[in-house]
């Protein structure tokens, strides 16, 4: 019975980090259309660095980031340049490009990658019902980036082809940063939760520290240092979300249950995200988004369900 518990525990919490995600692509997207991506994100890393190392400081896990093993800092950091650095930012210039219907779905598609690099790297066997599941992925994301005619008047095709390059470029990125941090916190020094809090800790604070020292290039303008109040709240929020409370109940879900039952309940973000897309950002989203966001989906299920069996 308390098996039980802790499972369906664990499968809630892999269903709050997809909602977190949802949550944090409105307000970016939202907060996108005054600012540049480069701009936001730097500004998304350096405060949400700020909020969780006095949130580390508060409930006394400090010291844990000073005993962290070597090769779980390097691969923090390393995950933190990739994901959020890299990642998110293509991920940032998607949401503005293409909004956040259609840029959720692409992106999540992440664990085909995942899986990608196990039978590649790891040469883990390959298996026909994989060669499924990537098919109905891909077909999905075909269906999420063809619009209808209609739709052209408000997406230029141009604008809709570099979106979507960008929302796979982020997908590639996040399934090598997801490596990176599966390998540090599967470490014998580092398999708590305590310890993964550490982790995510350093990664984030790496990238920001890294930004900000060449925000001088990379933001020339340095537009992340004169934003609206309400831009910056929309950002402040967003990061905590994503990245502090999102990431905090995916971790959970990894240590109550499956990797299995939990990754694919966390990528269920696409069906949430045409949702909210529509709703709260008045997004035009025709049939074949919803069906492509719905195979997304379905087709992480099979891979994983398959990839644990």
């Amino acid at each position: 019975m308390n098996q039980l518990c802790g499972t369906m525990i664990g499968e809630f919490a892999a269903l709050g980090a997809a909602l977190s995600w949802v949550v944090s692509a409105v307000l970016y997207k939202q907060a996108l259309a005054e600012v540049k991506p480069i701009s936001a994100n730097i500004f998304r890393l350096a405060s949400t660095s700020i909020l969780l190392v006095l949130f580390v400081t508060v409930i006394g896990k400090l010291t844990i980031l000073s005993t962290l093993p070597f090769e779980a800092v390097v691969l923090a950091c390393a995950s933190g340049v990739v994901g959020l650095g890299l990642g998110d930012t293509c991920y940032m210039i998607s949401l503005k490009l293409i909004g956040v219907s259609r840029a959720v779905p692409l992106t999540c598609i992440y664990p085909l990658f995942n899986i990608l690099w196990a039978i590649s790297l790891k040469g883990e066997p390959f298996n026909p019902t994989i060669a499924f599941g990537a098919v109905i992925i891909v077909s999905g994301i075909w269906l999420v980036s063809k619009q209808e005619k209609e739709s052209l008047q408000n997406i230029e095709k141009k604008t809709l082809v570099r979106g979507v390059v960008f929302a796979l470029a982020t997908a590639l990125f996040w399934s090598v940063s997801i490596s990176m941090i599966d390998l540090a916190v599967t470490l014998p020094a580092t398999s708590t939760l305590d310890h993964a809090l550490a982790i995510n800790t350093i990664r984030i604070v790496a990238i920001a520290t890294i930004l900000i020292v060449f925000s001088p290039i990379v933001d020339r303008k340095m537009e992340f240092l004169r934003m609206k109040r309400r831009v910056a709240g929309k950002l402040l929020v967003g990061g905590a979300v994503a990245l502090g409370l999102g990431w905090f109940f995916l971790a959970f879900s990894l240590l109550s249950t499956s990797e299995a039952l939990a990754v694919p309940i966390s990528s269920t973000t696409p069906f949430f995200s045409t949702l909210s897309g529509v709703v709260f950002l008045h997004e035009s989203v025709n049939k074949k988004t919803v069906v492509g966001s719905i195979m997304v989906v379905a087709g992480i299920f099979v891979l994983f369900m398959m990839n644990s069996a």
